[in-house]
């Protein structure tokens, strides 16, 4: 054990980072690993690969995973904002140029190739934007002369612009809530809420109205007779055999049939194979992280900490609610990975950028230290 009257970086970190979240955080990759172990076999028999070749890539992701979450996590306020700053501007131009050069893969540009690597930019850009939003809402309530909340509403349409022309309706929509729950915390009046909200119900009639991938995913959603529903009855299918305590790790049979089994359908195979209660322990353990991170967000005295520490615990809690309400036929099918759990290594590195900004913002800091920041902020 480290002393506390160790003054070096390392014992710093290790007296004022959250260890409860960092142990949620590290129980759900485990968890993971145990699940894709179930769902990835099939998906990589079918692609004619090798048994565990999804399993075995996903540990390999994870290293980079784990070593970028303890190293932002050391990072300072100013260099957070500094990192998401130079993150969000690579991000969205790397969006605008997935739309035209990117290859289209289920009627979408949402990925860009560097030769043998693909990367999934809006992923890259959630977190950086959350951080980019919760500074400028900051500095608008800190500073009359800085017009912070402009900038914030600004940020939204320039953020979420590049995602509709991908199109990629269902990161717009987590964006969407993810900055309005930023907007409520910042003190922005009912009205105004309810006015956003409004707001984003036109935008989805719109979304069905004008783009037909969308008004194709709710209609099979609101008729099951209207279209193919494979995914989506093989997911009910998985929870149905399943039942209360599973069928047994290895022994699930509707993963077969889910080509998705391995990323947007794990929480199903989970499921099938390890039963309801399992799932309920996962989805007790998101919720752990989520009060967690709210917990730490309502304690903490500086207004920029409380609402990144907010918009990014939301972006974290609603792409996991996101994904298992997709898998129990609560929502259409939106292509979400389930966090940390979900096979796919631009989803762990962009979720490890998100955490560790978050680990870097719960950590424990002399209210000297804010105060002296707001004082440099200000000169």
């Amino acid at each position: 054990m480290m002393s506390r009257a160790e003054r070096s970086h390392l014992g710093d970190w290790w007296w004022t980072v959250d260890r409860a979240l960092l142990a949620g955080l590290g129980v759900l990759m485990t968890a993971g690993l145990v699940f894709l172990m179930a769902g990835g076999p099939p998906v990589a028999e079918r692609l004619g690969l090798p048994t565990f070749h999804f399993l075995n890539r996903q540990v390999m992701y994870l290293l980079p995973t784990i070593a970028l979450i303890l190293a932002v996590s050391f990072l300072s306020l100013r260099h957070i904002r500094r990192m998401a700053l130079v993150t969000y501007s690579l991000g969205i131009v790397l969006c605008i140029a997935a739309t035209k050069y990117g290859p289209e893969i289920k009627g979408a540009h949402r990925w860009i190739q560097f030769g043998p690597i693909g990367v999934q930019p809006s992923e890259f850009v959630k977190p950086a934007f959350v951080i980019l939003a919760a500074w400028a809402f900051a500095e608008g309530s800190r500073r009359r002369d800085m017009p912070g909340g402009t900038l914030a509403v600004l940020l939204l349409p320039m953020t979420i612009v590049p995602l509709i022309l991908q199109p990629d309706f269902g990161q717009t929509m987590l964006v969407t809530m993810v900055w309005c729950s930023m907007v409520f915390v910042a003190g922005l009046h009912w009205f105004w809420v309810g006015g956003l909200g409004g707001a984003g119900l036109i935008g989805v009639a719109a979304a069905y109205q004008f783009l037909p991938h969308v008004r194709a995913r709710i209609q099979r959603f609101m008729d099951k007779d209207s279209g193919d529903n494979f995914q989506t009855f093989w997911s009910q299918e998985s929870f149905n055999s399943g039942g209360w305590f599973g069928t047994g790790p290895g022994e699930g049979v509707a993963k077969r049939h889910l080509p998705d089994a391995h990323t947007d359908f794990i929480f199903s195979v989970a499921g099938e194979e390890f039963g309801v209660i399992v799932c309920i322990a996962i989805v007790l353990l998101f919720a752990f992280i989520v009060m967690r991170g709210l917990m730490l967000a309502r304690r903490s005295d500086d207004i920029f900490c409380r609402l990144a520490i907010t918009g990014l615990t939301a972006l974290f809690g609603l792409q996991a609610c996101i994904n298992m309400a997709v898998n129990t036929r609560m929502m259409p099918a939106k292509g979400m990975t389930l966090p940390f759990i979900s096979y796919g290594g631009s989803s762990l590195i962009s979720l490890a950028l998100g955490m560790g900004f978050l680990v870097a913002l719960t950590r424990r800091r002399p209210r000297t230290t804010l105060l002296n920041r707001d004082e440099n902020a200000a000169r």
